[in-house]
């Protein structure tokens, strides 16, 4: 599939679309995880429809990964916005611990209005939303101190809702991760795609590294001589880069020419594994 026109939309997110309509009216707040290095990107635009009207936390999720003066700088325009903001890692749990009282904080005056009409102890309902592989289910195990949610490195893992109880008085509904149909913006794709959003096998590997590579020489062109010992220079095209890199890693088929798309695996793995560095591949000001 081309990048530049990428679409992924399997049929269990039609159904959880639905699934999300049917539920929100049961529901005290909204929590949407997004991944800090795409802070825009990440969020479902379907998203503010579907759940409007709810209270909104907005977790920037994988922050370890991105730049952390971006990240502040995130938090400070979703505020503005209206949101609740989290900065987390779901991996180690930092951040995690900070849930339980940002949405108790988020909810206070429903929260007091309830205790006022002696309804103590209320159970507070939130439901998680998040694209694939945004760290949801890891975030939710978290929150929860044990294993409920199902979580591994790759999209489309989570298919169908489940009630996680975090405490007497909090359960969180974990919602399978949904894009949208079709990405308006091509860069939007390219981002959702680096960071594993959309399955691998759906793309083009190698024209995907090229892209990556091309971002990183014009932004990062440091990150890439230090991680590859290689020499960016001027015009040189992502798929140049590929090469450079891949040979210098000896990774060489008959002939000695370089096998790039292991060296696009390569590349896409140690990107989206923070090997690379701290990187947010868009500004507010963007």
């Amino acid at each position: 599939m081309q990048i530049e026109n990428l679409s992924w939309f399997p049929g269990h997110m039609t159904k959880t679309k639905r699934m999300i309509s049917a539920e929100i009216k049961n529901m005290d707040a909204v929590c949407e995880i997004v991944d800090a290095r795409i802070p825009l990107s990440s969020r479902n635009p379907d998203v503010d429809e579907l759940t409007a009207g709810k209270p909104r936390l907005i977790v920037l999720n994988r922050a370890d990964q991105a730049d952390p003066v971006q990240t502040r700088r995130w938090t400070q325009y979703f505020r503005g916005q209206g949101f609740a903001v989290l900065e987390a890692n779901a991996k180690n749990g930092v951040g995690t611990e900070k849930f339980s009282a940002a949405v108790r904080e988020l909810l206070r005056d429903k929260l007091a209005a309830a205790a006022a009409k002696g309804q103590v102890g209320k159970v507070v309902r939130v439901m998680v939303l998040g694209v694939p592989n945004v760290g949801k289910s890891t975030f939710i195990n978290k929150v929860a101190h044990r294993k409920t949610a199902r979580a591994e490195d790759r999209p489309g893992v989570t298919r169908s809702k489940q009630w996680v109880p975090v405490d007497a008085a909090l359960e969180l509904l974990d919602t399978p991760g949904i894009l949208w149909p079709k990405f308006d913006d091509p860069e939007v794709g390219k981002r959702l795609a680096f960071t594993g959003a959309v399955k691998d096998d759906v793309l083009d590997i190698e024209e995907l590294a090229c892209y990556l590579m091309d971002y990183l020489a014009a932004h990062y062109a440091d990150t890439l001589t230090e991680r590859y010992k290689i020499e960016v220079e001027p015009g040189d095209t992502g798929y140049e880069l590929l090469e450079k890199a891949g040979r210098k890693r000896g990774f060489l088929m008959r002939g000695a020419q370089v096998d790039t798309e292991r060296m696009a695996r390569i590349l896409l793995d140690e990107f989206r594994a923070g090997k690379l560095g701290r990187f947010t591949l868009e500004t507010v000001e963007d």
